[in-house]
């Protein structure tokens, strides 16, 4: 390929390589074959040379050479679509897992610099219409025997370059085992956690057991769900696996079943159990699974769900890139599919400290409503969304409100400081939970309207990166609460002062504030005085 400054009058038939100006404003383009009337159109305004470039014998037209070797790459599963400057692009047909032959990519990308392909990483889940790969030329023209080598290495390769292993239907069993101190609470939440991962794989829960924490209860509880039909079993131990010779372990071996591997080079997920029992996957989960967010498990998870095979040996090899704890940018499990959630972890706090001044002696979060009290209506509804954690900040009257919790999975922080006002309370959270999540959804206890949905919406909409922050809920312009506010404000809540909460914060920083619309107006309701309690008393709308 010619590539250089050309006169205009020998520039028929060349590809433009930047844009010209023809006069009247318009342009011809980047990639532009020029003609004779582009010639003349030019030469009118007095353009007298271009930078072009002409193809020679050997070469091949970028748009040619993408598609060549994008059709050398299409299977089931793999679909393309037309080139377009130098591009072309494969696409996923199924949901599932792709897999990436790395060395053959290698390979292909080491013939000629002016030819590439990028693909998505070896393992990642993937979508119907997904992106998975991209071929781009980067001249205007390709060598094509270079092209031919590629398609020459392509065809002739055992493996694929990329293929897609779609989800496949499992009947899912899982165990839970207890101690006599173990909380129901834990149990079904980290269930549902499990469930949401199942559900973005294409499959479920189909049978659950919950049994004492004994070798013998366990392999009890293994195989009546293989004689239950189930092919893969899935097992929270009630404390962690420290051995071969542990419980869980030790029940796998006395069903006739074997373990494959202890153990991984991914934290967090370092002590996942793989075992099998004939066509049975057994897995004995780490402590981590019970939180959403991405860990070693759900890399074993997703390929046996595809039905690839995971040895001791593949576990072994995921170290490169295996270091997943505080790395904020990880997508959570149950956002691997592409979404707005992908990058963020959300607790939801719950201020429950203060004195109630204006209620007279009575602690305003105690008080009946339907049956139970204030403060638990609220908690309830926290715990039904989908936050990563729920924790209260107590204060006044501390044992009285931690009691209402007591049987319910959140977690509580003193505040000996509550006579100084909400900001106090604040400031708790934030110092206990800023490190480990990325925003905190701040709730006051006295708004028992509040239902799950609306903290999910403030969720699903909060994004750092897309510059929303802090999200605020309003009603017809007005803004309410609870309101979601990134960690990385931590340094910014620690000055704040009073009874005014995070206002001065948002004010200050609306450049990030994102108010999301709402239709309804429990955001403003909360309980101040009596004569609020009653009305409200008498209500029925209260949030269930």
């Amino acid at each position: 390929m010619i590539f250089g400054r050309l006169p205009i009058d020998e520039a028929e038939g060349t590809i433009l390589a930047h844009a010209v100006d023809q006069g009247n404003g318009k342009l011809l383009r980047k990639g532009h074959i020029i003609s004779a009337a582009d010639i003349e159109r030019l030469k009118n305004s007095n353009v007298t040379n271009v930078l072009a470039a002409r193809l020679e014998a050997g070469d091949m037209a970028e748009n040619d050479a993408a598609k060549a070797i994008a059709d050398a790459l299409l299977r089931k599963y793999i679909n393309g679509k037309a080139p377009f400057t130098g591009r072309a692009n494969l696409f996923s047909t199924d949901h599932g897992v792709a897999i990436v032959n790395d060395i053959l990519l290698r390979e292909i990308n080491h013939i000629d610099e002016s030819l590439t392909i990028a693909t998505i990483a070896n393992h990642d889940v993937v979508l119907p219409d997904q992106m998975l790969a991209t071929i781009k030329i980067i001249p205007f023209a390709a060598k094509k025997s270079k092209v031919d080598e590629i398609l020459d290495i392509i065809e002739h390769s055992a493996e694929p370059l990329i293929n897609i292993a779609p989800f496949q239907q499992r009947s899912i069993g899982v165990i839970s085992t207890v101690l006599p101190q173990t909380r129901a609470s834990v149990v079904s939440k980290s269930e549902k956690i499990l469930e949401d991962r199942l559900i973005l794989c294409g499959n479920r829960i189909q049978e659950r057991i919950t049994l004492d924490h004994h070798e013998m209860e366990l392999a009890k509880g293994i195989t009546r769900l293989m004689e239950s039909g189930c092919d893969m079993v899935l097992i929270f131990g009630a404390s962690a696996i420290t051995d071969r010779k542990d419980i869980v372990p030790t029940a796998i071996l006395d069903t006739g079943g074997q373990i494959d591997h202890f153990g991984m080079p991914v934290d967090p997920g370092n002590l996942l159990l793989l075992g099998h029992n004939g066509a049975v996957d057994i897995i004995g989960l780490p402590g981590c699974t019970r939180s959403p967010k991405l860990n070693g498990f759900d890399w074993v998870l997703q390929r046996r769900l595809a039905r690839i095979d995971v040895t001791a040996s593949d576990i072994m090899d995921m170290g490169p890139g295996g270091l997943l704890k505080e790395i904020s940018s990880r997508p959570q499990p149950r956002n691997i599919a592409p979404s707005p959630a992908d990058t963020k972890s959300v607790a939801i706090l719950i201020l429950a400290a203060g004195q109630s001044r204006r209620m007279g002696q009575d602690n305003k979060l105690l008080a009946q409503i339907d049956g139970k009290p204030m403060f638990r209506h609220v908690a309830e509804q926290a715990l039904k969304s989908s936050a990563s954690g729920v924790f209260a900040v107590t204060g006044h009257e501390r044992d009285d409100i931690e009691k209402v919790i007591e049987d319910l999975d959140i977690k509580t922080f003193h505040n000996p400081d509550f006579a100084d006002g909400l900001s106090s309370s604040l400031k708790t959270g934030f110092r206990a939970l800023s490190k480990q999540y990325d925003g905190i959804l701040v709730c006051l206890g006295d708004m028992p309207f509040i239902k799950a949905e609306l903290f999910n919406q403030l969720i699903s909409t909060f994004d750092v990166e897309e510059g929303r922050s802090i999200v605020v809920p309003t009603y017809q312009g007005k803004r309410g609460n609870p309101v979601l506010i990134a960690s990385l404000f931590a340094p910014e809540v620690a000055t704040v002062t009073g009874d005014i909460g995070a206002k001065s914060l948002i004010a200050e920083n609306e450049h990030v504030v994102f108010n999301l619309d709402i239709e309804a107006n429990s955001i403003f309701t909360d309980i101040d005085t009596p004569e609020a309690l009653k009305n409200l008393q008498q209500r029925k709308d209260v949030a269930t």
